[in-house]
């Protein structure tokens, strides 16, 4: 975790140059590539990301960057299907390094249900499959209810708080679970009892997702970037979403429960890569990184590229009021 940030964090402004990464050649990685995990190692920022071919069955590949926005990837992919709960794809990384071992969430799919598993490794290449993590657990409990086993989306803290390791989680709604050897997780409640639900009337009055893993602001709060969405049903029974981007902070003395949420979204769909692709009308978070002094996030964009915003901290908000003066503004 970093030291440093606030809640809110931001502004983020958009990268000009996005994306960053796109789909490529007639391999793995050809159709859609988007969803990356973020960390820093030494000086460079590595990503872990999600992509397919045609075939839609998704491998998780890495790149790596010295200035945060030119990426070289690598050959093929880190992270493969092999098990029957993943044959249809290893889909939307998480990471947290502890104590020299990366610990990696992601999404497992057999085209029926999407099950939160963990694998692990020392050096990012070789890893370790422990599985999916939930039984009998269905993060749409409270919204709408699947009916069988769906869990994805799993950050973990990577420091202990209250003597356990600590691990938010869900689509849908976001829960929370705990571990005493970081393999095992169990989680707080019962899936009709998340810690943090959507808001109705608001930019994530459908489903609520967990996006990064947390950071720890000045004044000690965990504070984690979020994923929201609205859906319109249409006549023909077709569904548009709209996903954009918020951020929650979390009371380590009481953790949980969620102390703040951002009312407004700090991201957004607005480019064309934004609003065209695979799922359109999507922005969708899942690392962040403080590297050379500014803020990474990085995001997939409707599910068919890869982008980042940029927070330099010297910028605040409210910055383009310009020479507005405090009198100014209150009149």
């Amino acid at each position: 975790m970093f030291t440093g940030a606030h809640f809110p964090l931001g502004p983020f402004v958009p990268y000009e140059h996005n994306p960053i990464l796109r789909p490529r050649g007639g391999s793995w990685e050809s159709a859609n590539l988007y969803n990356p995990a973020a960390l820093v190692d030494g000086d460079e920022v590595v990503l872990l990301y999600r992509a397919h071919a045609e075939d839609i069955v998704s491998h998780v590949g890495l790149a790596r960057s010295r200035d945060g926005y030119t990426f070289e990837r690598e050959e093929e992919p880190i992270l493969s299907p092999s098990e029957d709960y993943e044959r249809y794809g290893c889909e939307d990384p998480r990471i947290a390094l502890v104590d020299g071992t990366y610990y990696l969430t992601y999404t497992g799919w057999d085209r029926h249900s999407a099950q939160l598993c963990l694998a692990t490794s020392t050096d990012l290449h070789t890893w370790t499959k422990h599985g999916p993590l939930f039984a009998d657990f269905d993060t749409f409990a409270t919204v709408d209810p699947r009916g069988f086993n769906w869990s994805k989306a799993g950050v973990i803290v990577p420091v202990q708080m209250q003597g356990k390791w600590w691990m938010y989680f869900g689509e849908g709604g976001i829960y929370w679970a705990t571990s005493e050897d970081l393999i095992h997780w169990t989680p707080g409640t019962p899936d009709t009892e998340p810690m943090y639900a959507p808001t109705p009337g608001s930019f994530d009055a459908d489903l609520v997702e967990i996006g990064t893993s947390p950071v720890l602001t000045d004044n000690g709060l965990l504070l984690m970037l979020t994923n929201g969405a609205t859906r319109t049903v249409h006549d023909d029974g077709s569904v548009d979403v709209d996903y954009r981007c918020g951020q929650i902070a979390i009371d380590p003395d009481h953790p949980t429960r969620v102390l703040a949420r951002l009312q407004e979204p700090w991201l957004r769909p607005q480019s064309f890569e934004d609003t065209h692709g695979l799922v359109s009308n999507v922005t969708f978070v899942e690392g962040l990184v403080h590297f050379r002094g500014l803020w990474f996030a990085y995001y997939g964009q409707s599910d068919t590229t890869l982008a980042v915003a940029v927070h330099d901290p010297n910028e605040r908000w409210g910055s383009s009021l310009g020479a507005a003066t405090e009198q100014e503004i209150r009149a």
